[in-house]
């Protein structure tokens, strides 16, 4: 089946098609003045750097996050050793485009990182994402020591009340959370809130204690400035390291959001998982982490 013909067919198109996916909120349909700043912007079609210049300025610019002189850590997904066209990681063009323009607001630090499930290295050298990284000025550190995790408590989680947290997200002053939208054998999908335990040192007590509310808990210990969701190449199958090609499909998406449970609520259509099967967005609403009333919020779509 061709790309155009698969995207007319699946739950995703409805992203843009207004009543079918309940995503309404238009300017045009709700009356936003033209000064207001969207909750959530999805952009589709373009390539992932253009995708977010759009997304961006949709949100107010960069400058609306980040302030001149500010230390700013990007969080991409970097855990496996994987091409970017295999999916299993977020897109290197699109972390290059966001450290671009956080330096352009004025940030004087840009830190990238990750704790990654095969060898660091062979995981920031394959992505392709530590060379991009690089070229666009920020500073790549490796997430895979424990020395670098500091103690943070997480007073009113439910299954996670302590964790240890990379002691850069804890110190900058702007975090912007960049995770690739795939599946998930464990989590069912993995997104905005799945994407930072790599952040954290001992990921196994989530998969030993409830995954689902520890991945919702663990967001009150440090909760994103920008989440990004990258859903250029989807992975639909064989998540979260990735088996074969196949699984993988090229849907061009991008989401923007502050809200994490909104971006990841947004991210559940286009892979077409129904979000009620996603136990932690559930809880991270009870959480009052943000909302999955996609309906209640002021929406901007984009298309390149």
């Amino acid at each position: 089946m061709e790309r155009r013909t698969f995207l007319k067919n699946t739950a995703a198109a409805g992203l843009f098609g207004g009543m079918a996916l309940n995503l309404p909120g238009t300017a045009a349909s709700r009356k936003i003045p033209k000064s207001a700043q969207y909750d959530l912007v999805a952009v589709r079609g373009g390539q992932p750097a253009e995708m977010f210049d759009r997304g961006i300025a949709a949100l107010g610019g960069m400058d609306h996050f980040v302030k001149s002189g500010q230390t700013v850590v990007v969080k991409p997904n970097i855990g496996w050793a994987k091409p970017p066209e295999a999916g299993a990681d977020t897109n290197p063009e699109l972390v290059k485009r966001i450290i671009e323009h956080c330096f352009r607001a004025g940030a004087k630090t840009v830190y990238v990182l990750d704790h990654t499930c095969d060898a660091w290295q062979d995981c920031y050298n394959k992505s392709g994402i530590a060379e991009a990284a690089k070229a666009a000025g920020a500073k790549v550190l490796c997430g895979n020591y424990k020395k670098d995790y500091r103690p943070v408590e997480v007073p009113d989680g439910k299954r996670l009340n302590r964790a240890l947290v990379h002691g850069a997200v804890l110190d900058c002053d702007v975090f912007i959370n960049v995770p690739v939208l795939k599946n998930h054998g464990g989590a069912i999908m993995t997104a905005a809130m799945k994407n930072l335990m790599g952040i954290v040192w001992d990921r196994r007590y989530f998969h030993r204690h409830d995954l689902q509310q520890c991945i919702a808990d663990f967001v009150m210990a440090r909760k994103p400035d920008l989440n990004v969701v990258d859903a250029f190449r989807v992975m639909k199958n064989g998540g979260p390291r990735g088996l074969r090609l196949e699984d993988v499909l090229e849907m061009s998406y991008q989401l923007l959001s502050t809200d994490i449970v909104a971006v990841d609520t947004a991210a559940s259509k286009i892979i077409g998982i129904p979000a009620a099967r996603i136990p932690h967005l559930r809880m991270g609403q009870e959480l009052k982490l943000g909302t999955m009333n996609l309906d209640e919020l002021s929406i901007k779509r984009i298309t390149l």
